[in-house]
Protein backbone atom coordinates (compact mmCIF):
# COMPACT_ATOMS: atom_id res chain seq x y z
CA UNK A 1 0.00 0.00 0.00
CA UNK A 2 1.58 3.58 -0.95
CA UNK A 3 0.86 6.48 1.18
CA UNK A 4 1.55 10.06 0.02
CA UNK A 5 3.75 12.15 1.67
CA UNK A 6 1.72 15.04 4.05
CA UNK A 7 2.30 18.36 2.30
CA UNK A 8 5.69 20.18 4.07
CA UNK A 9 4.29 22.13 7.20
CA UNK A 10 4.57 26.38 7.26
CA UNK A 11 8.34 27.13 8.82
CA UNK A 12 11.33 28.48 8.47
CA UNK A 13 11.60 32.28 6.60
CA UNK A 14 8.15 31.90 5.38
CA UNK A 15 6.58 31.53 8.76
CA UNK A 16 9.70 34.35 10.24
CA UNK A 17 8.23 36.71 7.59
CA UNK A 18 4.28 36.05 8.14
CA UNK A 19 4.85 36.75 11.46
CA UNK A 20 6.75 39.77 11.36
CA UNK A 21 4.54 41.12 8.64
CA UNK A 22 1.50 40.20 11.29
CA UNK A 23 3.09 42.74 14.12
CA UNK A 24 4.35 45.12 12.23
CA UNK A 25 0.41 45.32 10.73
CA UNK A 26 -0.89 45.26 14.81
CA UNK A 27 1.23 47.77 16.01
CA UNK A 28 1.13 50.25 13.15
CA UNK A 29 -2.43 50.11 13.17
CA UNK A 30 -2.61 50.02 17.22
CA UNK A 31 -0.91 53.51 17.15
CA UNK A 32 -2.19 55.26 14.17
CA UNK A 33 -5.46 53.99 15.47
CA UNK A 34 -4.38 56.09 19.01
CA UNK A 35 -3.59 58.68 16.94
CA UNK A 36 -6.87 59.15 15.07
CA UNK A 37 -9.12 58.40 18.01
CA UNK A 38 -6.76 61.66 19.63
CA UNK A 39 -7.63 63.74 17.35
CA UNK A 40 -11.54 62.70 17.50
CA UNK A 41 -11.45 60.26 15.03
CA UNK A 42 -12.87 56.59 15.26
CA UNK A 43 -10.04 53.65 15.00
CA UNK A 44 -10.76 52.74 11.70
CA UNK A 45 -9.15 55.62 10.06
CA UNK A 46 -5.97 54.97 11.47
CA UNK A 47 -6.31 51.30 10.32
CA UNK A 48 -6.94 52.42 6.98
CA UNK A 49 -3.92 54.68 6.93
CA UNK A 50 -2.21 51.61 7.93
CA UNK A 51 -1.96 49.53 4.52
CA UNK A 52 -1.33 52.96 2.85
CA UNK A 53 2.02 53.95 4.76
CA UNK A 54 3.50 50.34 5.04
CA UNK A 55 2.28 49.75 1.24
CA UNK A 56 3.72 50.80 -2.39
CA UNK A 57 2.36 54.47 -1.69
CA UNK A 58 4.98 55.20 0.96
CA UNK A 59 7.29 52.87 2.64
CA UNK A 60 7.32 50.83 -0.33
CA UNK A 61 8.90 53.98 -2.45
CA UNK A 62 10.80 55.61 0.27
CA UNK A 63 12.28 52.38 1.63
CA UNK A 64 11.53 49.47 -0.98
CA UNK A 65 14.51 46.71 1.00
CA UNK A 66 12.88 47.21 3.98
CA UNK A 67 9.29 46.84 2.46
CA UNK A 68 10.22 43.96 0.72
CA UNK A 69 11.67 41.75 3.47
CA UNK A 70 8.65 42.82 6.04
CA UNK A 71 5.57 42.57 3.03
CA UNK A 72 7.68 40.21 0.17
CA UNK A 73 5.42 40.40 -3.34
CA UNK A 74 5.09 36.97 -3.42
CA UNK A 75 2.07 35.10 -3.81
CA UNK A 76 2.46 32.94 -0.87
CA UNK A 77 3.63 35.54 1.63
CA UNK A 78 0.34 37.61 0.65
CA UNK A 79 -2.27 34.93 0.68
CA UNK A 80 -1.20 33.75 4.27
CA UNK A 81 -1.90 37.35 5.21
CA UNK A 82 -4.69 37.77 3.10
CA UNK A 83 -6.37 34.40 4.53
CA UNK A 84 -6.18 36.17 8.32
CA UNK A 85 -7.31 39.22 7.20
CA UNK A 86 -10.65 37.25 5.45
CA UNK A 87 -11.30 35.59 8.45
CA UNK A 88 -11.54 39.00 10.46
CA UNK A 89 -13.92 40.75 8.06
CA UNK A 90 -16.55 37.92 7.39
CA UNK A 91 -16.32 37.79 11.53
CA UNK A 92 -16.55 41.28 11.85
CA UNK A 93 -19.41 41.07 9.04
CA UNK A 94 -21.00 38.57 11.37
CA UNK A 95 -20.87 40.50 14.35
CA UNK A 96 -22.43 43.57 12.64
CA UNK A 97 -25.58 41.55 11.82
CA UNK A 98 -25.69 40.61 15.42
CA UNK A 99 -26.48 43.88 16.12
CA UNK A 100 -29.40 44.61 13.92
CA UNK A 101 -32.22 45.33 15.30
CA UNK A 102 -35.06 43.40 12.97
CA UNK A 103 -37.73 44.25 14.44
CA UNK A 104 -36.98 48.09 13.93
CA UNK A 105 -35.75 47.42 10.14
CA UNK A 106 -38.82 45.76 9.37
CA UNK A 107 -41.25 48.88 10.99
CA UNK A 108 -39.25 51.12 8.62
CA UNK A 109 -38.07 48.56 5.78
CA UNK A 110 -39.87 51.60 3.26
CA UNK A 111 -37.21 53.95 4.67
CA UNK A 112 -34.77 51.72 4.40
CA UNK A 113 -35.47 51.08 0.84
CA UNK A 114 -36.08 54.46 -0.08
CA UNK A 115 -32.58 55.52 0.82
CA UNK A 116 -30.94 52.30 -0.48
CA UNK A 117 -32.14 52.94 -3.47
CA UNK A 118 -31.85 56.56 -3.74
CA UNK A 119 -28.31 56.20 -3.31
CA UNK A 120 -27.50 53.30 -5.54
CA UNK A 121 -29.25 54.40 -8.40
CA UNK A 122 -27.76 58.16 -8.49
CA UNK A 123 -23.92 56.75 -8.22
CA UNK A 124 -24.71 53.72 -10.44
CA UNK A 125 -26.14 56.63 -13.02
CA UNK A 126 -23.17 59.20 -12.64
CA UNK A 127 -20.77 56.20 -12.44
CA UNK A 128 -21.67 54.51 -15.86
CA UNK A 129 -21.04 57.92 -17.48
CA UNK A 130 -18.33 58.90 -15.84
CA UNK A 131 -16.31 55.49 -16.32
CA UNK A 132 -17.81 55.54 -20.09
CA UNK A 133 -16.21 58.94 -20.88
CA UNK A 134 -13.05 59.10 -18.80
CA UNK A 135 -12.14 55.33 -18.92
CA UNK A 136 -8.55 56.13 -20.70
CA UNK A 137 -8.12 58.95 -18.44
CA UNK A 138 -8.87 56.86 -15.73
CA UNK A 139 -6.60 54.09 -16.68
CA UNK A 140 -3.90 56.38 -18.18
CA UNK A 141 -3.65 54.21 -21.23
CA UNK A 142 -6.52 52.95 -23.65
CA UNK A 143 -9.42 51.08 -22.24
CA UNK A 144 -10.46 48.12 -24.71
CA UNK A 145 -13.73 47.37 -23.46
CA UNK A 146 -15.29 51.03 -22.43
CA UNK A 147 -18.95 49.08 -21.48
CA UNK A 148 -17.30 46.83 -19.47
CA UNK A 149 -15.15 49.11 -17.59
CA UNK A 150 -17.70 51.93 -17.19
CA UNK A 151 -20.34 48.73 -15.38
CA UNK A 152 -17.43 47.79 -12.87
CA UNK A 153 -16.79 52.01 -11.97
CA UNK A 154 -20.50 52.22 -12.09
CA UNK A 155 -20.53 49.08 -9.51
CA UNK A 156 -18.02 50.48 -7.10
CA UNK A 157 -19.31 54.00 -7.12
CA UNK A 158 -23.06 52.61 -5.95
CA UNK A 159 -21.91 50.45 -3.37
CA UNK A 160 -21.42 51.19 0.72
CA UNK A 161 -18.83 49.19 3.03
CA UNK A 162 -21.45 47.23 5.73
CA UNK A 163 -17.76 46.42 7.49
CA UNK A 164 -16.28 49.88 7.60
CA UNK A 165 -19.65 51.26 8.51
CA UNK A 166 -20.00 48.92 11.23
CA UNK A 167 -16.86 49.54 12.63
CA UNK A 168 -17.35 53.29 12.42
CA UNK A 169 -20.34 52.69 14.21
CA UNK A 170 -19.24 50.91 16.73
CA UNK A 171 -16.01 52.92 17.26
CA UNK A 172 -18.37 55.72 17.90
CA UNK A 173 -20.85 53.80 19.76
CA UNK A 174 -24.00 54.76 17.57
CA UNK A 175 -24.70 50.95 16.97
CA UNK A 176 -27.40 51.23 19.25
CA UNK A 177 -28.92 54.91 17.27
CA UNK A 178 -31.74 54.43 15.08
CA UNK A 179 -29.48 56.25 12.52
CA UNK A 180 -26.81 53.71 12.61
CA UNK A 181 -29.82 50.97 12.34
CA UNK A 182 -31.06 52.56 9.59
CA UNK A 183 -27.65 52.84 7.52
CA UNK A 184 -26.92 49.61 8.55
CA UNK A 185 -30.35 47.83 7.04
CA UNK A 186 -29.74 50.26 3.74
CA UNK A 187 -26.57 49.08 3.39
CA UNK A 188 -27.32 45.68 3.64
CA UNK A 189 -29.69 46.51 0.77
CA UNK A 190 -26.71 48.02 -1.19
CA UNK A 191 -24.65 44.88 -0.43
CA UNK A 192 -27.44 42.48 -1.71
CA UNK A 193 -27.48 44.55 -4.85
CA UNK A 194 -24.33 45.49 -5.74
CA UNK A 195 -23.31 41.75 -5.16
CA UNK A 196 -25.57 40.86 -7.71
CA UNK A 197 -24.43 43.75 -10.15
CA UNK A 198 -20.84 42.31 -9.62
CA UNK A 199 -21.81 39.14 -10.44
CA UNK A 200 -23.03 40.55 -13.51
CA UNK A 201 -19.78 42.17 -14.52
CA UNK A 202 -17.66 39.50 -13.70
CA UNK A 203 -20.10 36.89 -15.78
CA UNK A 204 -19.89 39.34 -18.77
CA UNK A 205 -15.75 39.29 -18.20
CA UNK A 206 -15.70 36.01 -18.41
CA UNK A 207 -18.87 34.18 -19.69
CA UNK A 208 -20.62 36.67 -21.60
CA UNK A 209 -23.42 38.33 -20.26
CA UNK A 210 -26.61 36.29 -21.45
CA UNK A 211 -30.31 36.49 -20.06
CA UNK A 212 -29.82 32.89 -18.39
CA UNK A 213 -26.88 34.04 -16.09
CA UNK A 214 -28.20 37.22 -14.93
CA UNK A 215 -31.82 35.35 -13.90
CA UNK A 216 -29.47 32.44 -12.46
CA UNK A 217 -27.79 35.04 -10.38
CA UNK A 218 -30.79 36.61 -8.66
CA UNK A 219 -32.06 33.39 -8.05
CA UNK A 220 -28.97 32.59 -6.19
CA UNK A 221 -29.47 35.55 -4.21
CA UNK A 222 -33.34 35.10 -3.58
CA UNK A 223 -32.87 31.83 -2.83
CA UNK A 224 -30.08 32.38 -0.30
CA UNK A 225 -32.39 35.05 1.79
CA UNK A 226 -35.47 32.93 1.76
CA UNK A 227 -33.44 29.44 2.78
CA UNK A 228 -31.95 32.01 5.67
CA UNK A 229 -35.42 33.59 7.00
CA UNK A 230 -37.29 29.47 6.43
CA UNK A 231 -34.42 27.15 7.58
CA UNK A 232 -31.44 28.79 8.65
CA UNK A 233 -33.50 30.83 11.72
CA UNK A 234 -35.01 27.51 13.30
CA UNK A 235 -31.67 26.26 12.85
CA UNK A 236 -29.54 29.06 14.34
CA UNK A 237 -31.76 29.44 17.28
CA UNK A 238 -31.39 25.77 18.17
CA UNK A 239 -27.71 25.31 17.30
CA UNK A 240 -27.23 28.69 19.98
CA UNK A 241 -29.20 27.52 22.54
CA UNK A 242 -27.13 23.89 22.86
CA UNK A 243 -23.96 25.88 23.11
CA UNK A 244 -25.49 28.41 25.70
CA UNK A 245 -26.36 25.31 27.95
CA UNK A 246 -23.26 25.72 30.20
CA UNK A 247 -21.77 28.58 31.84
CA UNK A 248 -18.40 28.78 29.69
CA UNK A 249 -18.26 31.02 26.90
CA UNK A 250 -16.08 29.04 24.54
CA UNK A 251 -18.93 26.53 22.88
CA UNK A 252 -21.22 29.61 22.20
CA UNK A 253 -18.40 31.70 20.53
CA UNK A 254 -17.15 28.20 18.53
CA UNK A 255 -20.75 28.35 17.60
CA UNK A 256 -21.21 31.82 15.86
CA UNK A 257 -18.44 31.41 14.42
CA UNK A 258 -19.49 28.24 12.94
CA UNK A 259 -22.82 30.05 11.57
CA UNK A 260 -20.89 32.78 10.43
CA UNK A 261 -18.09 31.19 8.01
CA UNK A 262 -21.48 28.45 6.88
CA UNK A 263 -23.19 31.41 5.85
CA UNK A 264 -19.46 32.42 3.73
CA UNK A 265 -19.22 29.21 2.70
CA UNK A 266 -22.88 29.02 1.22
CA UNK A 267 -23.13 32.47 -0.97
CA UNK A 268 -19.11 31.70 -2.09
CA UNK A 269 -20.12 28.55 -3.07
CA UNK A 270 -23.16 30.28 -5.36
CA UNK A 271 -20.84 33.04 -6.57
CA UNK A 272 -21.53 35.85 -4.54
CA UNK A 273 -19.36 37.16 -1.80
CA UNK A 274 -18.52 35.78 1.17
CA UNK A 275 -19.65 38.83 3.52
CA UNK A 276 -23.15 38.86 2.35
CA UNK A 277 -23.59 35.55 3.96
CA UNK A 278 -21.36 36.31 6.83
CA UNK A 279 -23.98 38.88 7.50
CA UNK A 280 -27.25 37.02 6.69
CA UNK A 281 -25.82 34.74 8.89
CA UNK A 282 -24.85 36.79 12.05
CA UNK A 283 -28.68 38.30 11.69
CA UNK A 284 -29.38 34.72 12.52
CA UNK A 285 -27.16 35.01 15.51
CA UNK A 286 -28.60 38.11 16.54
CA UNK A 287 -32.39 37.46 16.56
CA UNK A 288 -34.18 37.68 19.75
CA UNK A 289 -34.37 34.20 21.61
CA UNK A 290 -31.27 32.82 19.95
CA UNK A 291 -27.84 33.40 20.79
CA UNK A 292 -26.43 34.77 24.66
CA UNK A 293 -25.27 37.61 23.42
CA UNK A 294 -22.87 38.73 26.74
CA UNK A 295 -20.85 35.38 25.98
CA UNK A 296 -19.76 36.70 22.64
CA UNK A 297 -18.35 39.72 23.91
CA UNK A 298 -14.68 38.34 24.46
CA UNK A 299 -15.00 37.38 20.55
CA UNK A 300 -16.06 40.81 19.57
CA UNK A 301 -12.74 42.25 21.53
CA UNK A 302 -10.87 39.82 19.51
CA UNK A 303 -12.35 40.61 16.11
CA UNK A 304 -12.32 44.27 16.72
CA UNK A 305 -9.15 44.69 18.01
CA UNK A 306 -6.83 42.25 15.99
CA UNK A 307 -8.18 40.78 13.00
CA UNK A 308 -10.26 43.84 11.34
CA UNK A 309 -7.73 45.78 11.68
CA UNK A 310 -4.94 43.45 9.62
CA UNK A 311 -7.99 43.38 6.80
CA UNK A 312 -8.33 47.08 6.87
CA UNK A 313 -4.68 47.41 6.60
CA UNK A 314 -3.71 44.70 3.85
CA UNK A 315 -6.25 47.03 1.67
CA UNK A 316 -4.01 49.34 1.24
CA UNK A 317 -1.23 47.08 0.33
CA UNK A 318 -2.26 46.91 -3.51
CA UNK A 319 -2.24 50.66 -4.00
CA UNK A 320 -0.07 53.08 -5.62
CA UNK A 321 -0.10 56.78 -4.98
CA UNK A 322 2.59 56.89 -7.48
CA UNK A 323 -0.07 56.29 -10.16
CA UNK A 324 -1.78 59.70 -9.34
CA UNK A 325 1.38 61.56 -10.33
CA UNK A 326 0.36 61.48 -14.02
CA UNK A 327 -1.84 64.95 -14.21
CA UNK A 328 -4.43 63.01 -16.84
CA UNK A 329 -5.05 60.24 -14.12
CA UNK A 330 -4.86 63.23 -10.47
CA UNK A 331 -7.20 65.11 -12.62
CA UNK A 332 -9.55 62.23 -13.13
CA UNK A 333 -9.23 60.72 -9.66
CA UNK A 334 -10.63 64.05 -8.60
CA UNK A 335 -13.46 63.98 -10.56
CA UNK A 336 -14.64 60.50 -9.54
CA UNK A 337 -14.23 61.11 -5.59
CA UNK A 338 -16.20 64.17 -6.53
CA UNK A 339 -19.02 61.93 -8.52
CA UNK A 340 -19.00 59.15 -5.92
CA UNK A 341 -19.18 61.61 -2.80
CA UNK A 342 -21.99 63.99 -4.39
CA UNK A 343 -24.00 61.58 -5.56
CA UNK A 344 -24.28 58.66 -2.71
CA UNK A 345 -24.76 61.86 -0.30
CA UNK A 346 -27.46 63.81 -2.23
CA UNK A 347 -29.29 59.91 -3.42
CA UNK A 348 -28.98 58.86 0.46
CA UNK A 349 -30.10 62.26 1.99
CA UNK A 350 -32.94 62.27 -0.99
CA UNK A 351 -33.94 59.26 0.25
CA UNK A 352 -33.84 59.99 3.92
CA UNK A 353 -35.57 62.62 3.51
CA UNK A 354 -38.54 61.52 1.52
CA UNK A 355 -39.27 59.32 4.35
CA UNK A 356 -39.43 61.88 6.71
CA UNK A 357 -36.66 61.82 8.12
CA UNK A 358 -35.77 65.53 9.22
CA UNK A 359 -32.58 67.19 7.99
CA UNK A 360 -29.60 65.93 10.48
CA UNK A 361 -30.91 62.12 10.31
CA UNK A 362 -30.29 62.85 6.49
CA UNK A 363 -27.38 64.66 6.82
CA UNK A 364 -26.02 61.35 9.43
CA UNK A 365 -27.56 58.13 6.75
CA UNK A 366 -25.71 60.16 4.03
CA UNK A 367 -22.84 60.00 5.97
CA UNK A 368 -22.62 56.75 6.83
CA UNK A 369 -24.13 55.52 3.47
CA UNK A 370 -21.35 57.61 1.66
CA UNK A 371 -18.70 55.31 3.41
CA UNK A 372 -17.22 52.96 0.85
CA UNK A 373 -14.47 50.87 2.23
CA UNK A 374 -13.92 47.39 1.99
CA UNK A 375 -16.68 46.63 -0.04
CA UNK A 376 -15.44 48.95 -2.92
CA UNK A 377 -11.90 47.36 -2.45
CA UNK A 378 -13.61 43.92 -3.28
CA UNK A 379 -15.18 45.39 -6.26
CA UNK A 380 -11.64 46.98 -7.24
CA UNK A 381 -9.86 43.63 -6.11
CA UNK A 382 -12.25 41.91 -8.59
CA UNK A 383 -11.58 44.04 -11.55
CA UNK A 384 -7.76 43.91 -10.94
CA UNK A 385 -7.89 39.78 -10.74
CA UNK A 386 -10.51 40.00 -14.34
CA UNK A 387 -8.19 42.40 -16.02
CA UNK A 388 -10.56 45.05 -16.41
CA UNK A 389 -8.15 47.39 -14.28
CA UNK A 390 -5.01 48.13 -14.08
CA UNK A 391 -3.11 49.72 -10.84
CA UNK A 392 -4.04 53.34 -11.56
CA UNK A 393 -7.44 52.75 -12.15
CA UNK A 394 -7.44 50.66 -8.88
CA UNK A 395 -5.26 53.23 -7.21
CA UNK A 396 -8.53 55.45 -7.92
CA UNK A 397 -11.22 53.24 -6.84
CA UNK A 398 -9.55 52.46 -3.50
CA UNK A 399 -8.32 56.11 -2.90
CA UNK A 400 -12.48 56.76 -2.82
CA UNK A 401 -12.74 54.18 -0.77
CA UNK A 402 -10.27 55.68 1.89
CA UNK A 403 -11.55 59.04 1.52
CA UNK A 404 -15.41 58.62 1.63
CA UNK A 405 -14.24 56.29 4.91
CA UNK A 406 -12.53 58.90 6.30
CA UNK A 407 -15.36 61.79 5.61
CA UNK A 408 -17.72 59.56 7.66
CA UNK A 409 -17.23 59.89 10.81
CA UNK A 410 -16.59 63.61 11.69
CA UNK A 411 -19.75 64.05 9.66
CA UNK A 412 -21.86 61.65 11.62
CA UNK A 413 -20.37 62.89 14.90
CA UNK A 414 -21.89 66.81 14.01
CA UNK A 415 -25.11 65.36 12.48
CA UNK A 416 -25.69 62.68 15.27
CA UNK A 417 -24.77 65.61 18.44
CA UNK A 418 -28.03 67.44 17.22
CA UNK A 419 -30.48 64.20 17.29
CA UNK A 420 -32.11 63.61 20.33
CA UNK A 421 -31.78 59.78 21.52
CA UNK A 422 -35.41 58.36 22.41
CA UNK A 423 -36.10 56.03 25.05
CA UNK A 424 -35.90 52.56 22.08
CA UNK A 425 -32.32 53.52 21.58
CA UNK A 426 -31.56 54.02 25.44
CA UNK A 427 -33.33 50.49 25.75
CA UNK A 428 -30.87 49.19 22.76
CA UNK A 429 -27.91 50.60 24.20
CA UNK A 430 -28.59 48.73 27.20
CA UNK A 431 -28.66 45.36 25.47
CA UNK A 432 -25.19 46.53 23.50
CA UNK A 433 -23.66 47.11 26.27
CA UNK A 434 -24.42 44.18 28.18
CA UNK A 435 -23.72 41.96 24.72
CA UNK A 436 -19.91 43.59 24.94
CA UNK A 437 -19.22 43.51 28.41
CA UNK A 438 -19.64 46.85 29.38
CA UNK A 439 -20.50 47.39 33.11
CA UNK A 440 -23.21 49.22 33.84
CA UNK A 441 -22.66 52.94 34.50
CA UNK A 442 -21.08 53.94 37.66
CA UNK A 443 -19.09 50.61 37.52
CA UNK A 444 -15.43 50.34 36.80
CA UNK A 445 -14.33 48.37 33.46
CA UNK A 446 -11.99 46.47 33.95
CA UNK A 447 -10.23 47.02 30.69
CA UNK A 448 -10.55 50.71 30.59
CA UNK A 449 -8.14 50.74 27.13
CA UNK A 450 -10.18 48.62 25.02
CA UNK A 451 -12.55 49.76 22.19
CA UNK A 452 -16.17 48.60 21.84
Amino acid sequence: MRFTAPPASLGGQTLLVFLVAVVTLLLVARLLAALAERVGMPAVVGELATGIILGPSLMGHLLPGLSDWIFPRGAEQMHLLDAVGQLGILLLVGLTGTHLDVAMVRRRKATAARISLGGMLVTLALGLVVGYLLADWISGSPVPDRPLFAGLIGVAMCVTAIPVIAKTLSDMRLLHRDIGQLTLAAGTNDDAIGWFLLSVVSMAATVGLTTGHVVRAAGYLLGFVILAALLGRPLVRRAMRLADRGEAAGPSIVAAVVIVLTGAVITQALGMEPVFGAFVAGILVGLPRAANQAKLAALRTVVLSVLAPIFLAIAGFRMDLTALAEPRVALAALVVLAVAIVGKFAGAYGGARLSGLGHWEGLAIGAGMNSRGVVEVVVALTGLRLGILNTASYTIIVLVAVVTSVMAPPMLRHACARITENEDERLRKIDHDTWNGVPAAGQPTSQPGETA
